[in-house]
């Protein structure tokens, strides 16, 4: 027979309910409601109350909220993981050189090719010399911005055009600033004007109009009567904020939350386990005497010269007094660290978002098939990091600004729209051969092109095309035919003839 469900619980009004009824129907209405729906909640197990979920915390606070109490604490919390544990620290490397890698790098592409050339090499002459401190160029900015992302929760950028003419470049320059310049204690409940929440000031609309930021770091080495802690307002046109979001949410958090106990107690466990075996490594035995007991005096613990220890070392053999006999101590051996060790550090490559292997550098565990498996959905994560996050919301922005700048100083024309395509940085092959064929074939059942396998490669596919070209014909200039020429030879390394009467193919000449 199927099992039959049990009616919905009936809701009763209680004494209270009942004197609340006589002076306010509406309000006692709500209160069943309200109770009604706290029963038919409960058919949901996570939602039941009961010792199994009695340490169970939650609250329904906003993700502004919970980052505004939170937020600074997991800051420090995660930075400190980073400079002290290796895991934490290869984690956040593994992040960055999966999404940044070499580069994010634009295209431009108009529609007009002597344009797209000339904006290309515009670019490409700004991005040398596009940091504001002077120490690298935008990939450099780039992947510095992706490591505070993750390590930090978010980052700043913001466009400080230059006054000083330098020779057809564009006049801007891009700073990054951490987190920690926004003036999170400036709050406007919006009354009179714009909101301000955490240091970010919203129109009625609940856009962005500006940010409010320390000009210098609150943690920096200057003296507390040198920095100034007065926050200055920059407009929002002028500020690129990455940060990812998981709710809606105005600031970030660090990619390793869910992982930093993990890592502490991890920590702890090691330490304590490390100071256990050196206790017992340090004393190898003791010297006992039966006289001690029956003259009523406590045994002293000596050394060989007859000092009194008070401290283990290595290799020690202790004397009691009058001691007679010898007991060796016997170091006691853990079985399962292994196992145990490996499934801590499942849980914190999971929390960071990390393969294991790659976080730990552990391949005993793993075969072709579940690396490869494994890469494909790590990928597919970075790929929505890149094209979702850190395009969209840091490499755009400062395109736009690099446009905007570039007609000020006449370099581009006024009017047009001078959009960019992006190209990332390929992931490297498991199975190069496979996978080389495995495009080969998209593209002749025409599934994709040769510009988009290009691209996927982080190529420029109209760069790729001169070059080839351009070396086509110096080898054509020397007669020269290289095995690697699909014009002249074929795959098997035959001569290509275009012919129908020349003699069949033959071995080419290769040099």
């Amino acid at each position: 027979m199927a099992k039959r469900s049990s009616p919905p619980p009936i809701v009763r009004f209680g004494i209270v309910d009942r004197a609340v009824a006589a002076f306010s129907p509406e309000v006692a209405l709500r209160r069943l409601y309200a109770r009604s729906a706290i029963d038919r909640m409960r058919g949901y197990e996570a939602a039941s109350k009961g010792r199994g979920t009695a340490g169970w915390r939650a609250n329904g606070n906003s993700a502004d909220q919970e980052i505004a109490l939170a937020g600074p604490v997991l800051r420090d919390r995660m930075r400190d993981l980073v400079r002290n544990n290796p895991m934490a620290a290869q984690a956040v490397q593994v992040l960055v050189n999966n999404i940044v890698g070499y580069g994010i790098r634009p295209r431009a592409a108009t529609g007009d090719r002597e344009l797209n050339q000339r904006i290309d090499a515009l670019w490409r002459r700004w991005e040398r010399d596009c940091d504001e401190h002077g120490h690298t160029n935008f990939q450099g900015i780039l992947a510095l911005a992706v490591r505070q992302m993750i390590e930090g929760g978010e980052v700043f950028a913001i466009a400080r055009p230059t006054t000083r003419r330098r020779g057809g470049l564009v006049p801007l320059r891009i700073e990054l600033r951490e987190a920690d310049h926004l003036d999170a204690s400036r709050i406007d409940n919006g009354a009179t004007g714009n909101r301000i929440e955490q240091g970010i000031e919203f129109d009625r609309k609940g856009r962005r109009v500006a940010y409010w930021m320390f000009p210098d770091h609150p943690g920096g080495p200057s003296t507390v009567f040198a920095r100034r802690f007065e926050s200055e307002r920059i407009p929002a046109e002028r500020v690129a904020h990455l940060f990812e979001r998981q709710r809606v949410q105005s600031r970030g958090v660090p990619w390793g939350a869910p992982a930093m106990r993990h890592i502490r107690d991890l920590d702890d466990w090691q330490n304590a386990e490390l100071v256990r075996k050196k206790t017992e490594a340090c004393l190898v035995g003791i010297v006992f005497g039966a006289e001690d007991s029956e003259q009523g005096i406590a045994p002293a613990v000596e050394d060989a010269d007859g000092n009194r220890i008070e401290q283990f070392e290595p290799g020690l053999i202790a004397y009691a007094r009058n001691g007679k006999d010898i007991k060796f101590n016997q170091p006691s051996a853990t079985s399962g660290i292994g196992e145990w060790l490996r499934a801590q550090q499942h849980l914190i490559s999971s929390g960071f978002r990390v393969p294991y292997a790659l976080m730990t550098g552990d391949m005993s565990q793993a075969n072709f098939s579940s690396t490869r498996a494994g890469l494909n959905e790590f990928r597919r994560m970075i790929e929505q990091v890149q094209w979702q996050t850190v395009i969209p919301m840091f490499c755009e922005r400062i395109w736009d600004w690099f446009v905007e700048y570039a007609r000020i100083e006449g370099l581009l024309p006024i009017d047009g729209e001078f959009i960019a395509e992006w190209g990332t940085p390929r992931f490297e092959s498991v199975n190069p051969l496979q996978d080389a064929q495995a495009d080969l074939l998209e593209v002749r059942a025409g599934f994709s092109t040769i510009p988009q396998q290009i691209a996927r490669r982080g190529y420029d596919p109209d760069e790729i095309l001169e070059e080839a070209a351009e070396f086509n014909a110096k080898m054509d200039g020397h007669g020269l035919v290289f095995d690697a020429d699909p014009r002249k030879v074929t795959k098997a390394g035959l001569v290509q003839t275009t012919d129908p009467n020349a003699a069949p193919a033959r071995e080419a000449e290769t040099e």
